[in-house]
C-alpha cells in the first residue's frame, strides 16, 4: 500500500462518499487510488471554484464532509472564493491539495507556492503531512477537524513522494467530540428577557434554522409574541408549509437598521451579531438599534436546537402552536419581474425541493413573494463571493438525488462559475437552472446611486453592464450538454418549469430581465 491509497481507504472508512476533483500531475497517485476505491465517488468538475462550492453544497444537504482534490497552490487558489462562502456557511470538507516532492521544491519550479499560507484564511485546520507513514493518521485527524460541530474546511496537504512511497494500513475513524451545550443561565437569562419585552425578535442562523429548531422557536414565537428574523444569508433554512414563516434581515444597513427599530429586544441563536457586509459613511457597522438590549442565547458553535427548546421549556410555551398551512401563491401572469419569479417559484417548487439562491437583487423580493411555497430547503450565498449557487447547488444534488434541486441565479454571478453546467451534465444531475439575464451586475449599479452617483459616466456604465456583447446563456448551456430555454414573461417562466419539473435531468431556463 502507498500514501495515496492509505489517505483513500482511509477517508472511506470515515465515511467520505464524494470527492470533487480537478486533479493534476502531483495528484495522480491519489487519481489512481480513488480508481480502485469503489466507495468514494469521484466527480470532475472544469473549475476548482466549482469543486469548493459543489463541496459546500454537500456538505449543507448531507450534514457530512465531502472531499476536495486541488492541484498544488495555484490550482486551490482557483477554488479559495468558494472555501470562503464554504467557511461562512461551516461547512464540512475535507480539502486535499497536492504538492511536489520534497527533493523538488527546492528548485522552485514554476507551480510552486506557498499553500499554506493560501489555505490558512478559508481554513479552520491546515497541515502538510510530512512522510507517508504519517498520512492516513493525518488524513483521519483532517475529517475529524472537518465534521467538528457545525462543520468547518479541514486543509490536508499531501507531497507527491508522500503519495507514492510506501504506507502502513489506513487509520481508523477518529471519534468527534459531542457539540457544546448551552449554559441555563443564558436561557434563563433569556426568558427573563423576552418575558419582560413585549415587543422583541428571536434572531436565527446557522442550526437555528433547520426543522428542529424552527418548531422549538414557533413554540417561543407562540408564547411571547416574538418576530422570526433570520441572518441575511444563511446556509440552510426550512421553509414553506408547515414552518413558521421567517423573514430575512435586509442587505442594506439602513433596511436592516428600519426592520429591527420596532424591537426593544433580541435574543440571538446560532448566529453572530448583525453585522453590515460594508462600511458607509455616518452609518454603524453593527446593525442593532440603539436602546435595543441583546441576549446571546447560543453561539453558532453550539446546541442551538436543544437551546431553544429548553428556552421553550423555561417559558411555558405551547408543545403544538399553531402554524398556518402555507398557501401557495398564484401562477403570475405579465411581465417578468422579481415579485413573479417568486410567485412562480412559490407556485411550483415541489415538496421538500431544495432552492439554492444566488438571485442577488432579484432574489430578495422573489423571498417575500415566495413564501406560500410547499415545504423545501432554501440555501444561499454565505460569504458574499459571488459565483457560489450553481456550484452549491450542484453538491447538493450529489448529496440528495431524490430531491429536485433549483438553482436561482443571477447573470454575473452565474458566470464566476458557469462550468457547473458541464458537470450537472456528465453526472445526470437533477438540476434546474433559472437564470436571470438583466445584461448587468445591477447590485454594482444600485451601490453607485447609493454612493450619490446618479449620472454614471461612461467608464462607471461600462463596468457594470454585461450587454456589449450579450451573454446568450441558452447557447452557453447547450454548449456543456445541458438543454436551455429562454423566456420573456411570466407565463412563459410558468409554463417551462411546469414542462422541466417532473422530468430529471439538467435543464436551464433564461429569464429575460
Amino acid at each position: 500500500m502507498n500514501g495515496a491509497e492509505s489517505l483513500v481507504r482511509t477517508a472511506q472508512a470515515c465515511g467520505i462518499k464524494v470527492c470533487f476533483a480537478n486533479p493534476g500531475t502531483t495528484e495522480m497517485p491519489l487519481v489512481a487510488a480513488l480508481d480502485a476505491s469503489a466507495g468514494i465517488r469521484p466527480v470532475l468538475a472544469l473549475f476548482e471554484g466549482v469543486c469548493s462550492g459543489a463541496a459546500d453544497g454537500y456538505a449543507r444537504m448531507s450534514d457530512s464532509p465531502a472531499m476536495t482534490l486541488l492541484h498544488l497552490g495555484p490550482g486551490f487558489a482557483n477554488s479559495i472564493a468558494n472555501f470562503h462562502n464554504a467557511r461562512r456557511a461551516r461547512s464540512a470538507v475535507l480539502n486535499v491539495i497536492g504538492n511536489h516532492a520534497i527533493w523538488h521544491l527546492q528548485y522552485d519550479a514554476p507551480l510552486t507556492s506557498d499553500i499554506f499560507s493560501l489555505a490558512r484564511p478559508v481554513s479552520g485546520w491546515v497541515r502538510e503531512s510530512s512522510s507517508s507513514m504519517a498520512l492516513a493518521r493525518d488524513t483521519a485527524e483532517a475529517i475529524a477537524a472537518a465534521g467538528h460541530y457545525p462543520g468547518k474546511v479541514a486543509t490536508l496537504i499531501v507531497r507527491a513522494d508522500c503519495q507514492w512511497d510506501a504506507a502502513d494500513a489506513a487509520a481508523a475513524p477518529i471519534e468527534v467530540p459531542s457539540m457544546p451545550h448551552v449554559a441555563d443561565a443564558a436561557i434563563d437569562r433569556a426568558a427573563v428577557m423576552l418575558r419582560k419585552h413585549q415587543s422583541s425578535v428571536l434572531y436565527l442562523g446557522g442550526q437555528g434554522l433547520r426543522a428542529r429548531s424552527l418548531a422549538a422557536a414557533a413554540r417561543i414565537a407562540a408564547r411571547t409574541g416574538c418576530v422570526l428574523i433570520a441572518e441575511t444569508f444563511p446556509a440552510r433554512m426550512e421553509r414553506g408549509a408547515g414552518y413558521p414563516a421567517v423573514a430575512r434581515l435586509p442587505y442594506f444597513p439602513e433596511q436592516a437598521l428600519e426592520a429591527l427599530a420596532p424591537y426593544h429586544a433580541m435574543v440571538i441563536a446560532g448566529a453572530p451579531k448583525p453585522v453590515a457586509f460594508f462600511g458607509y459613511p455616518d452609518a454603524p457597522s453593527v446593525l442593532i438599534p440603539q436602546g435595543c438590549q441583546v441576549e446571546m442565547l447560543a453561539e453558532p458553535e453550539t446546541g442551538v436546537a436543544a437551546a431553544l427548546e429548553a428556552l421553550a421549556e423555561a417559558l411555558g410555551a405551547p408543545a403544538r402552536p399553531k402554524i398556518l398551512d402555507a398557501e401557495r401563491p398564484a401562477k403570475p401572469s405579465g411581465p417578468l419581474s422579481a415579485a413573479n419569479i417568486g410567485a412562480a417559484l412559490g407556485a411550483l417548487i415541489p415538496d421538500h425541493g431544495i432552492l439554492m439562491d444566488e438571485g442577488a437583487t432579484t432574489g430578495f423580493s422573489a423571498y417575500a413573494t415566495s413564501i406560500g411555497a410547499r415545504p423545501h430547503t432554501y440555501l444561499s450565498l454565505t460569504g458574499g463571493a459571488i459565483g457560489q449557487g450553481l456550484p452549491c447547488a450542484t453538491g447538493a444534488a450529489v448529496a440528495s438525488p431524490d430531491r429536485k434541486v433549483i438553482a436561482f441565479q443571477a447573470d454575473g454571478g452565474g458566470m464566476y462559475t458557469l462550468q457547473a453546467l458541464w458537470t450537472n451534465a456528465r453526472e445526470s444531475l437533477d438540476v434546474i437552472t433559472i437564470i436571470c439575464n438583466n445584461r448587468a451586475y445591477r447590485i454594482l449599479q444600485v451601490e453607485l446611486a447609493r454612493a450619490g452617483v446618479t449620472e454614471p459616466g461612461k467608464y462607471a456604465r461600462s463596468l457594470t453592464r454585461l450587454d456589449e456583447p450579450e451573454i446568450n446563456w441558452v447557447d452557453l448551456a447547450r454548449g456543456m450538454g445541458v438543454p436551455g430555454v429562454r423566456v420573456s414573461t411570466a407565463d412563459e417562466l410558468v409554463r417551462e418549469l411546469e414542462r422541466a419539473l417532473p422530468e430529471r435531468g439538467p435543464k436551464l431556463i433564461e429569464m429575460m430581465m
